[in-house]
Parts: structure tokens; sequence; C-alpha cells
């Protein structure tokens, strides 16, 4: 889940094609689970191929990269690695929470309520090693690039927009402030028209840009005080934070004490049951590579139609209309490279 930074930060909507001719590393087990969650039949059932394998990432993946190519934004998408050991007691508890909404689907099918199941099943959705291979090969085909993170996704986004290789982090959490993003853009992958839960409401979800150096002056503080109060109201590698504190706590206990190491004696030791200095370190200097090259190719048509209506059942006239679309704004991308170069 992350952290929730929802009420400190300031933040401004834009519209997609502000992003056009940037660089974007997107988070994508982030991006992965919102289309496996919001991809669904009716019922909940996630779309799935003749074999029973699940094909709502695919599709979504798919879709809105081809959206992002014509607009112009060169994304790049970021994999986790292998968690920090801090992170397994998050990880357990989410495990716990899809369990016990499978349990609550499977009864509100058996009702007939299938708003209601559809609400439960968007919280069972798991990746598989399998579903990310797929979500690999099918960018390896578009031609769009991929980064293996060693560890968090976010901290590696975060590391190549330091650095300058990308433009901006994309992600629906907050943790890519924590580890340094200069930018972070959040509903580039779930923008647009969305249902209220239980509700007959619609509402329309624009992109979001949050620049780090405008939330540090805002509130008055420094990144390694942004982690503090992060470490505050609690994060994955101590979910919940410290009980009694809330955002404007944690503000005015950073401001007045400076640091998350004379902060812990004043709220007490006990209350973490992490040390929030190890903490600290995750954020301050995570397991990052330079072990990637940024190349974005022309789709191959051929490859794209084998691997997902041959082995998917995607349709094969919507599939060569997407190929088309993306290869005429990979061209359009590979043109405006070249006419960079002369200047």
């Amino acid at each position: 889940m992350g952290v929730n930074l929802k009420d400190l930060v300031p933040r401004k909507e834009i519209e997609l094609a502000y992003l056009s001719g940037k660089i974007i590393a997107i988070d994508a087990y982030n991006a992965l689970y919102q289309f496996l969650a919001t991809i669904r039949q009716p019922d909940g059932t996630p779309l799935m191929d003749s074999r029973g394998n699940i094909t709502s990432h695919l599709s979504g993946l798919l879709y809105r990269t081809v959206n992002f190519l014509e607009l112009g934004i060169k994304p790049v998408y970021v994999f986790d690695g292998t968690p920090p050991e801090l992170k397994s007691a998050e990880i357990m508890k989410r495990i716990q929470l899809k369990e016990e909404a499978m349990k609550k689907y499977k009864e509100a099918l058996e009702r007939g309520d299938l708003e209601e199941a559809r609400i439960y099943a968007q919280q069972t959705s798991r990746l598989t090693d399998r579903m990310v291979n797929d979500a690999k090969v099918l960018l390896d085909l578009l031609g769009v690039p991929w980064v293996q993170a060693p560890s968090e996704g976010e901290a590696q986004a975060a590391y190549m927009a330091l650095k300058g290789d990308v433009w901006a982090t994309a992600s629906q959490d907050y943790d890519s402030l924590l580890y340094g993003t200069p930018r972070l853009v959040r509903n580039i992958t779930i923008s647009g028209r969305r249902k209220l839960p239980r509700k007959n409401v619609y509402i329309e979800i624009s992109p979001e840009l949050i620049e780090l150096k405008n939330v540090l002056e805002t509130l008055g503080i420094t990144r390694e005080q942004l982690i503090a109060i992060g470490i505050l109201l609690g994060t994955d590698y101590n979910p919940g934070g410290v009980k009694g504190i809330g955002p404007k706590k944690a503000l005015k206990l950073v401001k007045q004490y400076g640091t998350i190491e004379k902060i812990v004696p004043i709220v007490g030791r006990k209350a973490f049951p992490v040390d929030p200095l190890e903490i600290e370190k995750i954020f301050l200097k995570p397991k990052v590579t330079d072990n990637y090259t940024l190349t974005w190719k022309e789709p191959d048509e051929d490859g794209l139609i084998s691997f997902l209506c041959d082995e998917h059942d995607f349709s094969l006239e919507r599939v060569r209309k997407a190929v088309e679309r993306a290869k005429k704004a990979m061209a359009a991308t590979m043109r405006q490279a070249s006419l960079e170069t002369w200047f």
C-alpha cells in the first residue's frame, strides 16, 4: 500500500498530453495490479484465455501503453526484484487480506450480488511469475523497454529520475517521493471515467503531478524529514505507523525535533516494532542498478499476433489495429529523436 501522504503533499492535475516527449518510469507491479483490479467481467472474473490463463494485465498493458506512445510519451516499465526483509510483515498482511476478500467474493456471488462481488474480486488480484514474464514478453514485442530492479521497483525508478535518465516516475504510491524522485505522476494507468464503489456515480480521474521540491518547500522540511513523516504514518516496512499520530502531528513532530532519531525517545521506542533507522536507511540507500538501457524500437507485428492471438486468444482485428497505432507512434518518436540530434 505504501505511505499515505495524500493530506500533506501539494499536487496539480495535468492532462496526459502534458507528458508528451518525456520519458516516464512506470512502477510495473503497481500498473499491472491496477489492470488486474479494473479489467474484469461484471461478476468480477478476470479476463482469461481458453486455457484458463489470466489476461487482464496483458490487455491493460497493451492498450494503455499504445495510448502513451500515441501521445508521444516514452514509457519504461520498472519491475520489482527481491523485497527487503523488513517488508515480510506487510507481504503476509496482504496475503491475508486477499484471502479474506476471496471469501467475501464467493459469498457475494452466492447471494447474487454482482456489484458487491466485483468490489471484493478487485481485492483478490495476485501477480504470478508467469504473468510478470508474459508482461515482459509483451513489452519486448512492443519495442518498449523495461528494467529489472534488484529490489523495490519504485526505488529503481526514483534512482533513474535522479540520474536524469527519465523525467518522472509513475505510481499510485507516494513512496517514490521518499526514495527521492524529483517528480511523481499518479493516475496515469487509471485515468478516465470510473464508477465509485457501491454508488451509481461516475467520476473523472485525472493524472496528477507532484514535484518533490515543491513538497519540501511547501512543508518547510528536508527529504530526510519527509522520510521521518512517512515512518511515523506507516510504510510497507512498519504498517500502521505509530498509533495516534496522523499527518498533522507527524509534521509537527518532525519540525519540532528534526530527525526520526530524536523523535523515537519522544514517542517511545515501543511504538516502533521495527527499528526506524533501518527503515530510513532503505529509503536513503536502496538497492538499485545501473544495468539498463533505454531503447524504443518498432513493434514486432508477427510476434505480437502470435503471442496475443495464438497463445492468449486476443482478437486478431483489435491487435492489428493496436499494432498499427503503435507503429505510427513509434515512427513519429524516432523521427523526432533524429531531428533532435541536429540541434
